[in-house]
């Protein structure tokens, strides 16, 4: 409830960040998206956002951020301030050592700078699994049991030593779409960091599993949970709007199984969708804020005072660069970030 002591959280008092999928754009390359990347994360940096996330995505051609660690270390390279970490790391993927020892690295390089977002989704398709040396039958499931022995790592409580890694305070985030991953970061009492930006169904059922089952534990007295969302503000809602369609037209090849790069915006849709497929992509794109400042504002409200999110990580997929970065700034300007 809000009061005196505790005012409504709006836009201007919830924490915000910034989660890149490091698109890659038609007519360029992923040399392209690192630079676009490390542009943007200056520029939000500068601009007093909390984190900035990369996430792991494999075989995919408009995704550039599958050595997500490397692409890590690029980012808090070239940043001042904020926070650089993964949102996340897909672990099933992965030997809990290795990611300790990339992770150890990366927080010896810039200290008290990287978060580690852990997700317990394979972030690609069966063939790829399998490129991944993944066994294909697994389902997530062994997803606590890889996290503990990770834990281990840090805790410097395992027979293997984890060099860099032992000993050092790396945050873990658990990430997630759906109850799972709720219901075990609140019994291991991390942060959480729900997918709202493509699972918005299923938003308000994980944050209260989450919430319920929250034990305060030695990394947290109470529950954190920040919300991703999608987030495209421009001076008017319709040249918001027109720049919301590169995204939407990214959903909708998705759907189609016709993956590809980042394309142009168009005026309109109407001819590149059917009508259910229309519903699909709003209904995946529910968490959605794209309108003028003035539009943006009201609904960015709504939103935290829906969710009471503790804070916002947002991903603004835009084509023009410029515009791009011009989101994040109006979206600065209206959380007061910058005076």
């Amino acid at each position: 409830m809000a009061d005196a002591t505790h005012p409504p959280k709006t836009v201007s008092n919830t924490p915000l960040s910034v989660l890149d999928l490091a698109p890659i754009l038609e007519g360029q390359v992923a040399a392209d998206s690192f630079n676009n990347s490390l542009a943007l994360a200056q520029h939000v940096d500068n601009l007093g956002y909390t984190r900035y996330w990369v996430a792991e995505h494999h075989n995919m051609p408009g995704i550039a951020s599958s050595a997500t660690s490397i692409l890590i270390s690029h980012l808090a390279a070239g940043t001042q301030n904020i926070r650089v970490g993964a949102g996340g790391i897909m672990l099933p993927n992965h030997a809990p050592l290795v990611i300790a020892e990339q992770f150890g690295t990366l927080e010896s390089l810039y200290p008290g700078r990287i978060d580690l977002g852990l997700g317990r989704a394979p972030g690609s398709d069966g063939k790829t699994m399998r490129a991944l040396r993944r066994q294909t039958g697994s389902n997530g499931d062994d997803f606590p049991e890889r996290l503990e022995e990770l834990q281990r790592y840090f805790f410097n409580e395992s027979d293997v030593t984890a060099v860099p890694g032992a000993g050092l305070d790396i945050p873990i985030w658990l990430l997630g779409s759906s109850g799972f991953s709720a219901q075990l970061a609140g019994q291991l009492g991390l942060p959480y960091a729900f997918a709202g930006q493509f699972a918005p169904g299923y938003m308000m059922q994980a944050l209260g599993i989450y919430r319920s089952a929250f034990t305060p534990s030695a990394y947290l007295e109470k529950p954190h949970a920040m919300v991703g969302m999608n987030v495209v503000i421009a001076e008017t809602d319709e040249e918001a709007k027109r720049l919301f369609t590169s995204q939407q037209q990214h959903v909708l090849r998705l759907f189609r199984n016709d993956l590809g790069k980042m394309q142009p915006p168009v005026d309109s849709m109407d001819h590149l969708w059917l009508p259910h497929e229309k519903h699909s992509v709003h209904d995946f794109l529910g968490a959605s804020v794209v309108g003028s400042p003035e539009t943006a504002k009201q609904q960015l409200d709504e939103f935290i005072n829906k969710t009471q999110a503790d804070e916002l990580i947002v991903n603004t997929a835009v084509y023009d660069q410029t515009a791009r970065q011009k989101s994040y700034e109006l979206l600065a300007r209206l959380a007061e970030l910058t005076k």
